[in-house]
């Protein structure tokens, strides 16, 4: 009778095994076609692992919204997809053994991070940073980011008293927006200012282009569940929140200086002056573009971010890059029609893009919409042609537009002059 109970327990068991088996050589051979790939440098904000502290449980794998960042290869959490990795930080709060740290940058690829301490305070005092500019590019984040700020504004010394205003927002992206719901929700007195329109940086996304995100609380509006939409949807929801909030916005201000002076602060822009108890940066990373210094970069068919694939129909063009707003950029242009799209990307690999728009640009090359140039740097841009160097081969390529999406540049200027410390992180908190 006993191996009627003991011969189901040893099909389960050697189940359980095979299983464990598959998985583990399916995490080796992620992990090795990443290496060969290139694939190495995570984009952003992601998990450092501490194997001394991990018993290999697999709940951080389970947590990953994503799915395929985290795989447990030897009994030991691996990030096998570092460049899948968007930042959302659940794998480092399911951790029991709290062997995942959350850093920025890496041993070869250092990230310039703003000093701000866990409130979001700068070293600064008054001056606070959330969402983009703090490193922080994935929505959800910076709409909690802000939520948060804002709560950490509202417990300053002398909020709501005095004539003062108690904090100037600056930025209408998902951080500010947040947090301008927040001081709306609290009744404080506030100036929210944009230099451009609501939105901040998704604003400025493709037309068109799918927006990933996931369940947000807002202020006022409350829980945001959104999964997958589109950059026209989610703009248009932001919109009838401004609307139905009575929320104000002050557009097409820009701020110029911010100085301070016995606990206060006075913030000067191209329109008016504030004199404050509190200032949040809800700016962009992306406001001033990085260029690529080269002769004819000037030219009026020059630009640095894509607004509608459809004015390149029937036209040459180049796309320079190797990050998301690249991909996207080459992949919706390619689909218009009688367009020739070349993408051209210095490095190997696109290791700083999501895996989705790696696919998108693989099969559109393959469906000879596009083609990818590695290795490759512009050296000219010509009124007809462009002028590209690829491992010491010139190459002369007729063109009509050239759209520079290699990333901005962190306004650090502007920050050192009103005395925010910049760190470059490499691999570090």
């Amino acid at each position: 009778m006993l191996y009627v109970y003991l011969i189901p327990i040893v099909l389960i068991v050697a189940l359980y095994w095979g299983l464990q088996r598959r998985r583990h050589a399916r995490n080796l051979a992620a992990l090795e076609q990443t290496r060969v790939a290139g694939l190495t440098e995570p984009a952003s904000l992601h998990p450092l692992l501490d194997p001394a502290r991990c018993i290999g449980c697999g709940s951080c794998v389970t947590a990953c919204p994503e799915g395929n960042v985290l795989g447990l290869i030897n009994k030991k959490a691996v990030l096998i997809n570092p460049s899948h990795c968007i930042g959302h930080g659940a794998c480092r709060i399911a951790c029991p053994m709290e062997a995942i740290s959350l850093v920025f940058g890496s041993e070869k690829r250092g990230v310039d991070i703003p000093l701000v301490d866990a409130d979001f305070q700068t070293n600064v005092p008054g001056i606070f940073i959330a969402g983009e500019l703090g490193g922080m590019g994935l929505i959800r984040n910076a709409i909690e980011q802000g939520r948060q700020a804002l709560e950490a504004i509202k417990q300053l010394r002398g909020i709501g008293r005095g004539d003062a205003l108690d904090v100037v927002i600056v930025g209408a992206g998902p951080a500010g927006l947040s947090a301008s719901l927040g001081a709306l929700q609290h009744k404080l007195r506030f100036v929210t200012v944009e230099q451009e329109s609501l939105g901040g940086t998704v604003a400025h996304f493709p037309r068109g282009k799918l927006v990933m995100t996931a369940p947000a609380t807002l202020p006022i509006i409350g829980k945001v569940k959104f999964t997958e939409t589109t950059k026209e949807a989610l703009l248009k929801f932001w919109e009838e929140v401004v609307q139905r909030t009575g929320l104000n916005i002050q557009y097409q201000e820009r701020v110029d200086e911010i100085t301070h002076h016995d606990g206060m602060l006075t913030v000067k822009t191209n329109r008016n002056s504030y004199h404050t108890r509190a200032v949040l940066l809800a700016i962009g990373r992306r406001g001033t573009p990085r260029k690529l210094d080269v002769p004819g970069e000037d030219l009026a068919k020059v630009v640095y971010r894509l607004i509608d694939p459809e004015q390149y129909r029937g036209q040459r063009v180049l796309v320079v890059g190797g990050g998301d707003s690249a991909l996207e950029a080459a992949a919706s242009i390619a689909e218009q029609p009688d367009t020739q799209v070349i993408l051209s990307y210095r490095a190997d690999a696109f290791s700083r893009a999501k895996e989705k728009n790696r696919a998108r640009i693989a099969a559109a090359e393959h469906a000879g919409q596009l083609r990818v140039l590695f290795k490759s740097n512009v050296k000219e841009i010509q009124p007809q042609h462009v002028i590209l160097d690829q491992e010491g081969q010139i190459l002369e390529l007729d063109n009509d537009a050239v759209i520079v999406s290699a990333g901005g540049v962190l306004p650090t200027p502007f920050l050192q002059k009103i005395g925010i410390q910049v760190d470059t992180k490499h691999g570090t908190a």
